[in-house]
């Protein structure tokens, strides 16, 4: 499958920004803390999409969501909004990569095509115990759409469980944008960077001491998860910690588009972290 994005697709790429946003929206902490107290839980994405300018969907990594969830997130979202998508772990985690184009076709039926203009980043995300491997990952690539029309013709691909329940139409004309967050150091391999570099794929940069952390531009956008943020700290970073993560996101965004989120950590601040990193942006 062609990868390659050429003039033609580059007009269709908004003026490069950094976007900042959180992991998820629903998550009972944040009520009253970052959510007004009493706001319905029906209302927190419509609250969290006018406080941040992205945000990651995490239920897709968990199971196949429905094109009727797709639609409403979409209807839910200001103009402007962007979705970045986490891809599924049966793909990532349980197939670990191998044979998957038939649960790529599904993940992609499933509604994903529903978010339009909206759609982001999709994010793959590899287990700590996957070991770099130039063929398997190559294959991956080449299975991936780089544009909403060759997601339409993959998700017409599925199989008879989204019978009934897929979206197998391009609703907009756009490039689509691929990340892989890796977690083992044997990805600190220039033979990764370079295949990743042919097939425009984000390595995602992941701030956590547990995993390793690269930062080596690969594609035309940069991907970042920040996951050290502290409960004691109000604004989840310390003011200095932010400092060094404004600067760093504007250098990303000299490259490309770049997209900011705070996961993990303390989680209960990290919609105030966002915050905080947005204004000093």
């Amino acid at each position: 499958m062609d990868r390659t994005f050429g003039p033609t697709t580059c007009e269709l790429l908004e003026v490069a920004r950094a976007s900042i946003g959180i992991s998820g929206w629903r998550y009972p902490p944040w009520r009253g803390v970052f959510y007004p107290q009493g706001l319905r839980q029906a209302s927190e994405l419509h609250f969290a999409s006018r406080s941040f300018s992205t945000i990651e969907i995490n239920g897709s990594f968990y199971s196949l969501m429905r094109p009727e969830t797709y639609e409403a997130w979409y209807q839910e979202t200001p103009k402007g909004f962007t979705f970045a998508v986490k891809g599924g772990r049966y793909i990532t985690h349980l197939k670990r990569l191998k044979d998957v184009a038939l649960p790529l076709a599904n993940f992609f039926a499933s509604g994903v095509l529903r978010l339009r203009e909206k759609l982001g980043p999709i994010l793959w995300q590899l287990p700590p115990q996957q070991v770099f491997d130039e063929r398997k990952l190559r294959a991956f690539f080449e299975l991936l759409p780089g544009s909403t029309q060759q997601a339409a013709r993959l998700a017409r691909r599925h199989d008879q469980r989204l019978a009934g329940r897929s979206e197998t139409r391009a609703l907009t004309e756009r490039p689509l944008r691929h990340a892989l967050e890796v977690r083992h150091d044997s990805f600190k391999d220039k033979r990764f960077y370079d295949l990743a570099r042919k097939y425009n794929a984000a390595i995602v940069f992941a701030h956590d001491k547990d995993f390793p952390e690269i930062d080596e531009p690969t594609a035309d956008f940069t991907y970042a998860r920040l996951m050290g943020s502290e409960e004691k700290v109000k604004t989840g970073y310390k003011p200095a910690e932010l400092d060094k993560w404004a600067k760093r996101a504007n250098a990303w965004a000299k490259k490309g588009d770049a997209f900011v989120y705070f996961i993990s950590g303390a989680k209960v601040r990290n919609p105030a972290a966002a915050q905080a990193l947005m204004e000093k942006v």
